[in-house]
């Protein structure tokens, strides 16, 4: 099983989930997308974090963003879990979660991590991009929930970059200031950059988020 890495395309997999059949690239369409693996149903983290998600959903729906869960139960488990999630997170879960019994996309993906459990998949989080390139890999260990503010700012970062030549700074939250890329010359930034540019060192110069 190779390894996946930044920039490769996701694979592609169709499986049963809580909305039925998925097909990932089909479902994803011109959309970016969020695939993250929780270790197993009716657990006390993974319910916190799949309330979380539904409750997250029109932030993730303003950035063009798709969320898809995975744990290696069945759909019939997940059914009943997300029964118990919405009583307790006072929500309602509208994304799939997908059923991975036979642990194919787990392996797929890489999803579960031997020394950390044989049977279990860990936190893997992949953003993936409209064309498929994975953009961001995050794993977890089971024990930790993970910030879903994070993810959405990782979004933002990754959305921005993408599309303008500016990389963000360490703590960018959306509206700050941002990096000019390394690879443009600072005359040729002024012209690009029309809100201003600021030298702080030949390496290092900010700008006004463009996008804004």
């Amino acid at each position: 099983m190779a390894t996946l890495r930044l920039g490769d395309t996701a694979p592609n997999f169709t499986a049963q989930s809580s909305i039925g059949e998925l097909n990932l690239h089909e479902y994803l369409g011109d959309s970016w997308g969020i695939l993250f693996s929780h270790p197993a149903d009716f657990t006390p983290v993974c319910t916190t974090e799949l309330g979380t998600t539904a409750k997250y959903k029109p932030e993730f729906d303003k950035r063009n963003v798709k969320m898809i869960a995975l744990s290696v139960d069945g759909v019939d488990s997940h059914k009943e879990w997300i029964k118990d999630i919405n009583e307790t997170q006072q929500t309602e879960v509208n994304f799939p979660i997908i059923a991975d019994e036979d642990r194919k996309v787990s392996d797929l993906y890489d999803m579960i991590h031997p020394k950390a459990d044989n049977n279990l998949t860990v936190r893997s989080v992949f953003i993936i991009a409209p064309d498929k390139t994975i953009k961001l890999i995050l794993t977890y260990p089971a024990s930790t929930g993970r910030n879903f503010k994070e993810l959405l700012r990782v979004i933002d970062s990754l959305q921005l970059t993408e599309y303008h030549k500016v990389a963000t700074p360490a703590n960018w939250e959306q509206g700050e200031d941002v990096v000019v890329s390394p690879a443009i010359a600072t005359e040729d930034a002024k012209k690009i950059f029309t809100k201003g540019v600021k030298e702080i060192k030949p390496y290092l110069r900010m700008t006004p988020q463009p996008n804004l």
